[in-house]
């Protein structure tokens, strides 16, 4: 039961928790740093706290060159052609639009005395200007305009509004000037979100993407907030979307997933129930979850985001060993749910890995049993 006390203090203090934890016995203590017993993250290859990329889920090396080359040069021309050579359907595409908007936005952020209206950073804007029938730039905009929507303005407020109100322009644009993309669409579903959309003018909107794209990962999870009870639906609308998307999923395909991201949308705030992590329902969508990666392509785009919301899931469940299992395959990156959502996503997942590690050891496990 003290893991779970060491959770609940991390989750309502904020304390970053450090990955010093007693093995044996099994059960986990807190311990001072070099002490014998204590579990060390290190020793499994694990890459330090300050290392961890916390731009994505995984490693993706030809964006992260591009995103260097271009912000340092401020020339669009190296993202045009990585997005033109990108499939048109695949998760990958909607992933790296989403990087570049996210590095314009940040770009834009951190310039002194920037103006939310202006359309990203230089580079971006050039981009736009010199190639304005470029599909690529033009989700890219589009995408950009939700991000800062969401970053720099209060949904319900006139400046989110307006600002929504444009990228669902820029979001018909990009359609236009690709019939077959998916991505302007995935784009409009947070515009949707954020606008309010009536379930009959989303579900219109979700049926082009089924027809570009129907097993789409990333554009599931975009369109289960939509239908989550703290926006447009409900617990059971989320579950039946998620379930729904689950049973229909083609073989090796991610969807079987889905129910635990349903699950992981409708946490309650704090809660100190040892049961509700082993419950029927979180088991069998773990279970789901594991049976979907396990079925997956070694590089499909999606797994990673799988494999980080299962480390959550399976620390919470004390089944250490899994959770180990997927962090070796994940570690270094932590761009992805739950570790996102807190201010600090490098320190929030090293908690979980220092816990792993510290239940791990504590059932017999070590460095030498741990297969890669």
């Amino acid at each position: 039961m003290e893991i779970l006390w060491v959770l609940a203090a991390v989750a309502m203090l904020g304390v970053v928790l450090l990955p010093f934890l007693r093995r044996g016995r099994g059960v986990i203590e807190q311990v001072p740093p070099g002490h014998p017993d204590a579990a060390d993250p290190a020793d499994y290859g694990f890459v330090r706290e300050e290392e961890l990329d916390v731009r994505m889920p995984g490693p993706d090396q030809d964006l992260l060159d591009v995103l260097d080359l271009v912000q340092r040069t401020q020339d669009y021309r190296a993202a045009a052609q990585l997005l033109a050579g990108t499939e048109t359907e695949g998760e990958l595409r909607w992933q790296r639009v989403q990087a570049f908007a996210g590095a314009a936005a940040l770009e834009l952020q951190q310039r002194p005395g920037g103006v939310h209206e202006t359309p990203g950073g230089q580079w971006l804007r050039v981009w736009r200007a010199e190639a304005p029938k470029d599909p690529g730039g033009a989700a890219v905009h589009a995408e950009f305009l939700v991000q800062q929507a969401w970053r720099t303005a209060t949904p319900g407020t006139d400046e989110f509004r307006i600002i929504m109100e444009e990228a669902r322009e820029s979001c018909g644009q990009a359609a236009l000037l690709a019939p077959g993309d998916p991505v302007p669409y995935i784009v409009e579903l947070a515009v949707a979100r954020g606008l309010g959309y009536s379930q009959g003018e989303f579900e219109q909107l979700w049926l082009k993407i089924l027809d570009r794209a129907p097993a789409h990962m990333g554009a599931h999870l975009a369109a289960l907030h939509y239908w989550c009870e703290k926006w447009h639906g409900s617990r059971e609308l989320a579950t039946r979307f998620a379930e729904a998307a689950a049973a229909r999923a083609p073989r090796g395909s991610l969807l079987a997933a889905m129910p635990l991201f349903a699950v992981f949308e409708h946490l309650p705030e704090v809660n100190l129930v040892r049961g509700f992590y082993q419950s029927e329902v979180v088991t069998k969508a773990i279970h789901g979850a594991l049976h979907a990666v396990h079925s997956a392509r070694p590089d499909d785009p999606m797994l990673a985001h799988v494999r980080h919301l299962l480390v959550f899931f399976l620390v919470r469940s004390e089944r250490w060993a899994e959770a180990m299992q997927q962090l070796v395959h994940i570690d270094g990156h932590v761009g992805a749910l739950p570790w996102t959502l807190s201010p600090d996503p490098a320190a929030e997942f090293a908690v979980y890995r220092a816990l792993a590690v510290a239940g791990y050891e504590a059932n017999g496990g070590s460095p030498a049993t741990l297969p890669h």
